[in-house]
């Protein structure tokens, strides 16, 4: 699943080194956004949750953020995987048209 990318070539590696920068520091962005919302679920489960089950709630609490987490997850993981084929799509069209635009045209004499 990683997208790490090794070069073939000494000219590929500052390409290589770009992408694999940006690589690394999305899912040390994501690590950090994921952290973030981990505590404001809990403070919401701990301000409005608990009050509500008593003191004895705790663990109906970590069982609704639980799967308060896991449906986040769900939803999120879906829409990536969404995105990932619609723009998966845009580029097969666009090599497609590319290749066409390349390609000669049929019948077509080369004057000399």
């Amino acid at each position: 699943m990683s997208n790490l990318q090794t070069p073939e070539t000494i000219q590929d590696l500052p390409n290589a080194f770009v992408k694999n920068l940006i690589t690394l520091f999305t899912g040390g962005f994501g690590i950090v956004v994921g952290l973030a919302w981990t505590e404001v679920i809990k403070l919401v489960v701990s301000q409005y949750i608990d009050p509500l089950l008593g003191k004895n709630g705790s663990l109906i609490s970590l069982l609704i953020y639980a799967i308060v987490m896991t449906f986040l997850a769900v939803i999120v993981t879906m829409q990536l995987t969404q995105l990932e084929k619609k723009l998966a799509k845009i580029t097969g069209l666009l090599t497609k048209r590319q290749t066409k635009a390349d390609a000669p045209m049929p019948n077509s004499k080369k004057f000399t």
